[in-house]
């Protein structure tokens, strides 16, 4: 993204409820992506599990969450709450409350292997 336009993280341009989640790419460069996370009572699939390259760090600035692991831990996140998912750390959305909607912040960061 270029240039210097002011944007609101808190602004959530659709009518709500929103169909599917919602996720937009706010920055990306050198292994880190940054993005915003809409979830309106989403979750994921059923026996749907995240098995992502990059760490991920992730801030829940509204609403409040669950996630779970495949190894039968839990979190539960409320407004503020943020934990590092390291990658290849399978988990899931269990529940993401509808009033008010989650907002979340996400940064994703790929390392690169050392030798």
């Amino acid at each position: 993204m270029h240039g210097s336009q002011t944007k609101n993280i808190f602004h959530i341009a659709d009518s709500l409820p929103l169909p599917e989640e919602f996720s937009e790419q706010l920055y990306s460069a050198g292994g880190v992506l940054i993005e915003r996370i809409i979830s309106h009572g989403h979750r994921s699939p059923k026996g749907f599990w995240f098995d992502q390259e990059k760490d991920e760090w992730v801030v829940l600035l509204q609403g409040d969450a669950e996630l779970l692991y495949a190894d039968g831990r839990g979190a539960r996140l409320a407004k503020g709450d943020w934990l590092l998912i390291p990658a290849h750390t399978k988990h899931r959305v269990e529940r993401t409350s509808v009033n008010p909607p989650c907002i979340w912040l996400t940064v994703h960061v790929h390392h690169e292997a050392t030798k």
